[in-house]
């Protein structure tokens, strides 16, 4: 069974940065993580979705709220994905999700296609 653990969250001042870090195991070769993604969740507001992308770094999918601020990437050797979150505002605050899936094609910011998921960070913007 795939395991995504979620780390960099933090709490930050508006206009501030954070990167945070999701690191998957428990995958095989059989199985590789084709699609790997960003979700948030904030109290009282329905889960959305930030950002995904494929194997390949030109796939890649934002939200309009995070385009132009936030970055995925993803570092296949390590089996990590990133998510650079730059000019933070408030309404970024909510607990942050990782998430995986293993088919070979198919990828988007739409949580239905994900079978992976990890526990969340937590990330608080302040003003």
């Amino acid at each position: 069974q795939v395991q995504l653990v979620e780390s960099g969250g933090g709490s930050v001042q508006a206009g501030g940065s954070l990167r945070l870090s999701c690191a998957a195991s428990g995958y095989t070769s059989s199985t590789p993580l084709y699609c790997m993604g960003w979700f948030r969740q904030a109290p009282g507001k329905n889960r959305e979705g930030v950002a995904a992308m494929g194997r390949g770094s030109g796939l890649k999918y934002y939200s309009d709220s995070v385009k132009g601020r936030f970055t995925i990437s993803r570092d296949n050797a390590k089996n990590t994905l990133y998510l650079q979150m730059n000019s933070l505002k408030p309404e970024d605050t909510a607990l942050y999700y990782c998430a995986a899936r293993s088919r070979t094609y198919g990828c988007g910011t739409v949580d239905s296609i994900f079978a992976y998921w990890g526990q969340g960070t937590q990330v608080t913007v302040t003003t």
